[in-house]
Parts: structure tokens; C-alpha cells; sequence
């Protein structure tokens, strides 16, 4: 008994709902894989699970880490390791978008080099389109697999690329320790449909108090801390009025919807798995198992 499966796909598409369903049929438990939902108190706009999915099924690696702390695929890959070997008999599912983390829990991290002293602080001091673009030059391939406000990759590619002088790519395709194959079903939904759940989910994040959320986060919480790099929470938090507001959610929806169809291609690219249409996952998932 262990992992079972993972249920991956873009934002919006409906993982949450269904990977509970999927958890109460297996008698299983449910590791988020998502790089957003990890930190303490970011809930609504990274569509933590709610308190009640929490309560019908035990959650891991949710709204677990402090927002100034950095979590990275490795971070990941030790914590799953970690929970697997301190709970043996148990049934796992692992459900979320980040397909970085799951590509690196079953092959490996790859073996990266000694980085320069210094060399990130220097790094933090840059702008994120300055940053981008740098990362863009230095390893192109590397880059357009990133999402391009995610500061903390883009200064990863950069800092592994000046200081060895070898492209962070192909440190990519050196690995070791992964755990090995795990059957990933990809949930899948019409792109015109997928893309209005995404409109519609921002609108019900505003009224159930997102904005608020962030401005309250932002009294306690660092503007430098990684967690803010979370799609919507920045500009949420300096909002002053209802145009403003209304102007960043359209930004919100369109980025996030950007951001899906990263997801999407990610995924058909650099995982082998099973795409499933939502509407009939839950029982093509039982199938599979019999």
C-alpha cells in the first residue's frame, strides 16, 4: 500500500471535487501536489481545499508552510518520501498542477551544481521581467516551461546556468532517487469550457473574500516573501477601489488562464498519462483498478 495514483490537470478543471470522491472509494488519503496551496493562510485564491474536504478526507502538504519559507521540488519529494515512510500501510493520492513536482517524485531530481556565493542575493535585487528575460537568454528551453512571474524558478535557472557555464536543462535530464512510475490520470475538459470554470471561479474567490484575504496577509506577511507570487494576491492587496478591482480580476482571469494552457501543454509534453474527461473520470478510474 502506497501511492495509488495521481490525478493531475490545469486550474480549474475540477480536480478537487472529483479527488475526493476518488480518496473515499480507495480509502485513501489525498497529498496535494501543488506549489501555490502549500503556504499558511494564501487559502482562497489558490482554491485550497475547503474545511470541509479537509474534514471528509486527511489532506498532506496543504496550508502547511510558512509564506516566507521556499518550497521546492526537492522540498516536495522529501516531504512525500517522508510521509510514505512514516505512515507504511496507507493509501495515498496524489492530487494538484504542479507537474514539476510530480515529474521529479518519480524520476529523480536532477544532480545540480555548487552555486556561486552570493550570486542569489544579487539575483533578488533584480526586477521580474529583467529577470525573465536573462533566464530566456541563458537557457531558453528551460525557461518557457516556467511560468514567467514564478521568481523563484526563473533565479533557479539562472544562478545554475552562471555558475557552471552548462545550460540548467541539461542538469534536468540527470536524475536520481525517483520512486518510479505511477499511473497519472490527466483530467480533461473542453478549452472554451475550461476557461469559462476559470471566469466564473475568480468571480466566486472575489465574493467569498479573496481581496480581503490578501490585504489582511499583507499586515503580517513580507511583500518579498515567495508566497505572493501567487496569480492575483499582489495586486489584490494594493487595490483601493471597485475599478481597481474590477480591472485586476480581468488580469487574474486572463493570466490564470495563460497559466492553464502552460498546464496543459506541460503535462501532454512531459508526462505519460492517461487523459480522462471529468464527466466519466471517477468510474474510468475504478475501471482501471479492477
Amino acid at each position: 500500500m502506497a501511492i495509488l495514483f495521481a490525478l493531475v490537470g490545469a486550474t480549474g478543471v475540477g480536480k478537487s471535487n472529483l479527488a475526493i470522491e476518488v480518496s473515499k472509494f480507495f480509502g485513501a488519503e489525498i497529498i496535494g501536489v501543488d506549489s501555490r496551496q502549500i503556504y499558511k493562510g494564501f487559502a482562497i485564491g489558490t482554491a485550497q481545499p475547503s474545511i470541509q474536504n479537509q474534514k471528509e478526507v486527511k489532506h498532506h502538504l496543504v496550508n502547511f508552510l510558512d509564506p516566507t519559507e521556499v518550497f521546492s521540488a526537492g522540498s516536495f519529494v522529501h516531504c512525500v518520501k517522508n510521509i510514505l515512510k512514516d505512515n507504511p500501510h496507507k493509501n495515498y493520492v496524489l492530487v494538484g498542477g504542479t507537474g514539476l513536482y510530480l515529474q521529479s517524485l518519480m524520476l529523480g531530481l536532477p544532480q545540480m551544481p555548487t552555486i556561486k556565493e552570493g550570486l542569489r542575493e544579487e539575483l533578488s535585487k533584480i526586477d521580474l521581467k529583467s529577470l525573465h528575460k536573462k533566464a530566456m537568454e541563458l537557457d531558453k528551453e528551460a525557461t518557457l516551461k516556467i511560468d514567467e512571474n514564478n521568481r523563484q524558478r526563473l533565479t533557479r535557472v539562472i544562478e545554475v546556468c552562471m555558475s557552471c557555464g552548462e545550460k540548467f536543462s541539461a542538469f534536468q535530464k540527470k536524475r536520481e532517487g525517483g520512486i518510479g512510475h505511477i499511473p497519472v490520470f490527466q483530467l480533461e475538459k473542453e478549452r472554451e469550457l475550461l476557461y469559462q470554470n476559470i471566469n466564473n471561479r475568480v468571480d466566486q474567490m472575489i465574493k467569498m473574500g479573496w481581496v480581503e484575504e490578501a490585504k489582511e496577509l499583507k499586515k503580517t506577511v513580507p511583500l518579498t516573501a515567495p508566497a505572493w507570487e501567487s496569480i492575483g494576491y499582489k495586486e489584490f492587496a494594493h487595490a483601493n477601489s471597485l475599478k481597481e478591482i474590477i480591472a485586476i480580476s480581468e488580469e487574474v482571469k486572463q493570466k490564470t488562464r495563460h497559466y492553464a494552457k502552460r498546464q496543459l501543454t506541460w503535462f501532454r509534453t512531459q508526462l505519460n498519462c492517461t487523459s480522462l474527461a471529468v464527466e466519466n473520470a471517477l468510474e474510468k478510474i475504478k475501471e482501471s483498478f479492477n
